[in-house]
Formats: structure tokens, C-alpha cells, sequence
């Protein structure tokens, strides 16, 4: 379902960061890996992504992405790397949060591995009764009509490519004058 996900909107940083959580679940470390890359790469240097607008009641923070890609670091016994992004992720905290990320770097120094961040259980992306509903195909044009010319002498009703123009074409023809 993710994969289809992503499919779909290969900028969607959540996602990415989901299928992470799984790919770690599955025990598979490199693709949770690269996962977790894309979705810090998909934030575009801000802070967080607020997905509640689009239906999805979960913040997703730089700090958190950053902390579950040292997981996966630590998964892959790549220690030095996970510390890096550690103090890459303590740059990235929001105030308060100082010492979840203190305590995994005394983890991560003791060579134990980290439980990665996830969206909270029970949330889905279940877009606004609204947006649903405009989904429903709309005709936008509308029933077509004929229009015939604004030409005084012009007797032709329909549609056609341009004509070549007649001399006096365009004056008003006698009987339109009385």
C-alpha cells in the first residue's frame, strides 16, 4: 500500500517515512535505509509537515525522521553513523525534546539498538468529507451551442477553419440598412 502510495506522490515525505517503520519491521534494514533518507530529503529543509490539512492528523517532524534513520543505522551496525545523525536530529529538535535524544546517544555509544519513531497507531489518512465529494466528475463546458458570426453578411452557421475574405465582405449588406 505504500509503495502504491508513493507511486502516486513520490514527494509524499509520510510515506516514505511509514514504509521505513515496516521495511525495519521486516528486517529490512537497507530499504528502511534509503526510506528514511528520502523522507528527511522530502522535507526540504523544514522543520516539520504538518499532514492535517490533507486528512492525516500527524505531525512529522525533522527530528523524529532523523531519529529513525539512526535506528536503521544501528540495525546495520553502522554506530558511528547513527551517532552523526543523532547530533544531526539534536539540531533539529523542537525545545523539551532534549532528552529522548540524549538518552539514544548514550544508546547508540553502548551499542544497543533504537526503536524507531511511527506514526501513532489508529491514524489514517482519511481525506475531508469535502474533498471526497468534488471528486465526482463535473462537466465544466457545459452542453455546447452554435454561434453564428458577428458578420453582417456572413450566412454560415457552425464551425470551420478561417475563410479567405471577400472585398466588401464586411459592409452591411442593403436590406440589413432599412
Amino acid at each position: 500500500a505504500f509503495d502504491k502510495t508513493i507511486a502516486k506522490d513520490n514527494s509524499l515525505a509520510v510515506g516514505f517515512f511509514q514504509r521505513g517503520f515496516v521495511h525495519l519491521q521486516l528486517e529490512m534494514y537497507e530499504e528502511a535505509l534509503s526510506d528514511y533518507h528520502m523522507a528527511f530529503s522530502h522535507l526540504r529543509k523544514n522543520p516539520f509537515i504538518d499532514y492535517k490539512q490533507l486528512g492525516l492528523r500527524h505531525i512529522l517532524y525533522a527530528w523524529e525522521v532523523l531519529y529513525s534513520t539512526a535506528a536503521a543505522q544501528c540495525r546495520l551496525q553502522q554506530w558511528q553513523e547513527a551517532r552523526v545523525t543523532l547530533d544531526k536530529a539534536v539540531v533539529w529538535r523542537p525545545e523539551g525534546r532534549t532528552a529522548v535524544l540524549d538518552l539514544a546517544l548514550e544508546r547508540v555509544q553502548d551499542h544497543l539498538f533504537l526503536e524507531p519513531m511511527q506514526v501513532p497507531l489508529g491514524e489514517f489518512f482519511r481525506p475531508r468529507k469535502k474533498e471526497v465529494e468534488q471528486l465526482d466528475s463535473k462537466d465544466f463546458l457545459g452542453k455546447p451551442k452554435v454561434i453564428s458570426s458577428i458578420i453582417p453578411n456572413d450566412e454560415y452557421i457552425g464551425f470551420e477553419p478561417l475563410r479567405p475574405q471577400k472585398q466588401s465582405f464586411y459592409e452591411p449588406s442593403v436590406d440589413t440598412l432599412r
